[in-house]
């Protein structure tokens, strides 16, 4: 006997409501148990504020707070668009030459291994203060994974598909456009998944050294004020904006790239 449609759909339906709701078990399981051991251990507000201290200081000053993320939300998608810019362009250049690779390869390794706090009173030197040193170490700090997803997943096209493109006789250009970067597409989403939350990292260390705006400088004022709670509030803001951005990324994949879900074993 056929299933009616609403039973069919019930699975659906309890597997969108489980996307949504055991991300909010989850953070209902950390503010509790944060909130437990604040109690517990009697550890005083100034080392460890609970969560209701960090609410409380996010509406002592609501609108400053908002205020400053903005600057830091610009900063970290100004620098992650760059980012994006250069790194394909870095890619496309490794994987389309041999000789590129062996050249640049070793010193992109090596830049991404130098500590990007270092070069940010560097940078302050060179730009002076304001939006773009921030910007800036956005970019540094993030754009290595893009980089290397980019040239991977480009050097990994299936050797069946440039059979069928020598085949089909298309120009370098056509087997690029046809066959490689679409083909690269979902390796590169996993480049740019791994570095938006990086983008947020560089940006609150441009804000330490070069700015007097930003939730990096609410931190560190924050901090040197002996106000915890308002530095957590800044913290947590900083880090809703970080999810938001990454399930925008999730979300653009999954619209323009609909068949990996469908041709994968993706859950």
């Amino acid at each position: 006997m056929p299933r009616s449609p609403d039973v069919r759909r019930s699975p659906q339906v309890l597997r969108r409501v489980g996307e949504f709701g055991w991300p909010v078990l989850g953070l209902a399981t950390v503010l509790g148990a944060w909130a437990l051991a604040a109690a517990v251990l009697d550890v005083p507000e100034i080392i460890l504020p609970s969560p209701a201290d960090v609410l409380d200081a996010f509406l002592r000053v609501p609108g400053y707070l908002l205020d400053e993320a903005m600057g830091t939300l610009l900063v970290i998608v100004l620098g992650f668009a760059l980012a994006v810019g250069a790194g394909l362009v870095i890619g496309v250049a490794i994987a389309a030459s041999r000789i590129v690779e062996l050249m640049f390869a070793p010193l992109l390794v090596a830049f991404n291994a130098v500590p990007k706090v270092a070069l940010a009173p560097l940078l302050v030197v060179w730009m002076g203060f304001g939006s773009q040193p921030k910007v800036v170490m956005a970019l540094l700090v993030c754009f290595f994974p893009i980089v290397l997803s980019v040239a991977s997943g480009l050097t990994s096209t299936p050797v069946e598909l440039v059979e069928l493109a020598r085949s089909l006789r298309a120009s370098r250009a056509q087997t690029f456009l046809r066959f490689r970067f679409p083909g690269a597409l979902p390796q590169i989403f996993v480049g740019l998944k791994v570095a938006m939350p990086l983008a947020a990292v560089g940006a609150v260390i441009g804000e330490f050294s070069a700015g007097d705006e930003g939730l990096g400088f609410v931190i560190l004022q924050s901090g040197a004020n002996s106000d915890t709670a308002l530095a957590f509030a800044a913290i947590a803001l900083l880090g809703v904006m970080s999810v938001v951005l990454f399930y925008a990324l999730v979300l653009a994949e999954r619209t323009l790239l609909p068949w990996v879900r469908e041709t994968t074993s993706q859950r």
